[in-house]
């Protein structure tokens, strides 16, 4: 078939390449057929999809695939809530759900609620917060909205560079006669300024919640996150390490504010004919609660993956100029629910977005926690009852261009981090022809649409 064949070695951008080079017979070709190996240390090496080669996986693997628990446990309790045929309105399972999580969170009181947001709401109303509350910019759009819903201005405040949470300086300065409260962001699972916060409150008479969403399970010097403030809030959404499928629950000491919670989501309802508030429907129902509780105990092997994951992730990436991955604090117990990348674009020959173009081509669903910052989003700009003043957080602005989020969890497996690496390595040593392709193809990290599920953006 072959007239000739021969081998050489020549040079590439991706590293040494063996070129099999077989000429063939003029009557099947016209011209020669090139085999192209790229050659690694330890396995063979393809181009980058982004520069032509196949993506890495076949399937998008994406941030927050749910983990899922033992499914025959399950299985179990949802035949139990069929044969009870009990299947809402503070239902057993729902029941030993709030007991579970108010004992691993230190507090009398779990009032679980339909999802998070909505506990987030629940707690704002149930804590009687008026006019402006002070929440970080750096944050998912829901801890804004819950305020916004309920008819209270957020006012938007820098971080601290080094904890991504609330800045404490940054918080007093904006305090005006209008505030009524603070909400702290637990991000990451990293807990925020606690005592400065409780003093800062103190000291002006205002309320402190905290949005809890990314940390349940973690702890400060000892103490569970949900013992802190007025009320924590937790979210049980699908992308949670601990999950309902959909589910929420505020954490409290407060008897009185307990009770108020959980008339405002039962509609009001005190018992029956007797309405003492305008509530809402925000329960969670017993098939929630099942998924809980199976998410529930299988909780210390979560974070035993997660954390495998981050130290996995941590030794992939060290050698790479200019990317590290973010470190929970050292007096805190984290889930490393997250695995959060900082992408240095003054050191790293690309930066965040080219890597997540980089990434999405290889069918790796990165993402770009919490871009562009609230105060910049359409939804607090262009609305007329919510439009802010020009407001410049550079902590925030820095961190929403340098985060970049990568896949973890059940799912996500060692093999999977090494291949994730290997791109992110192939791309930054061929960063001048991945910065071509990019202008070339016109790529943005909005180039792929992400749906609006456990695979979109719910954070």
């Amino acid at each position: 078939m072959y007239s000739s064949v021969f081998r050489r070695t020549i040079g590439s951008d991706t590293g040494k390449c063996s070129e099999i080079v077989a000429i063939t017979p003029r009557w099947l070709l016209t011209r020669s057929v090139r085999i192209h190996v790229f050659l690694g240390n330890d396995r063979i090496k393809q181009r980058i999809a982004i520069l032509g080669g196949s993506a890495s996986f076949e399937e998008p693997l994406h941030v927050g695939a749910p983990n899922q628990g033992s499914r025959e446990q399950f299985l179990s309790l949802i035949n139990d809530v069929l044969d009870r045929n009990w299947l809402t309105n503070n239902g057993p399972l729902v029941q030993q759900f709030e007991a579970e999580i108010a004992k691993i969170s230190g507090v009398k009181h779990c009032i679980a609620m339909a999802n998070g947001t909505f506990a987030l709401q629940a707690a704002v109303r149930a804590c009687r917060l008026t006019g402006e509350v002070i929440v970080p910019s750096f944050t998912f759009v829901a801890t804004a909205h819950a305020l916004s819903w309920q008819g209270v201005r957020p006012v938007f405040c820098d971080v601290d560079p080094v904890t991504h949470t609330l800045d404490v300086e940054a918080v007093e300065r904006c305090i005006t006669s209008k505030t009524s409260g603070i909400i702290g962001v637990h991000l990451w699972g990293v807990p925020c300024d606690t005592p400065s916060l409780a003093r800062i409150a103190a000291k002006h008479d205002l309320t402190l919640m905290y949005d809890a969403a990314h940390a349940f399970g973690c702890r400060l010097k000892g103490r569970p996150i949900g013992s802190f403030g007025r009320c924590e809030v937790f979210s049980f959404h699908a992308t949670k390490f601990v999950q309902s499928g959909e589910g929420g629950a505020v954490v409290t000491n407060n008897d009185e504010l307990a009770e108020q919670l959980r008339f405002i989501r039962n509609f009001g309802f005190r018992r029956s004919d007797d309405v003492v508030d305008v509530g809402i429907n925000g329960k969670m129902n017993e098939l929630s609660a099942a998924m809980g509780l199976t998410s529930l105990h299988s909780l210390p092997h979560f974070v035993e993956i997660n954390r495998a994951n981050f130290e996995h992730y941590r030794t992939a990436l060290k050698e790479i100029d200019g990317l590290s991955m973010f470190v929970p604090r050292a007096d805190q117990v984290s889930n490393y629910q997250y695995a959060v990348a900082m992408v240095d674009p003054s050191v790293c020959p690309l930066n965040r977005d080219q890597l997540v173009c980089c990434l999405h081509a290889e069918n790796v669903m990165a993402r770009r926690y919490f871009y562009p910052g609230l105060h910049r989003m359409d939804a607090y700009q262009r609305n007329p009852e919510s439009r802010l003043p020009s407001v410049q957080l550079p902590v925030t602005e820095h961190l929403s261009d340098e985060v970049l989020v990568l896949p973890t969890g059940t799912r996500t497996t060692s093999g999977q981090i090494e291949k994730i690496a290997d791109v992110i390595r192939s791309a930054v040593k061929n960063a001048g022809e991945v910065k071509q392709a990019i202008l070339k193809q016109r790529l943005t990290p909005d180039s792929v649409r992400i749906v609006h599920d456990f695979r979109g953006p719910i954070a």
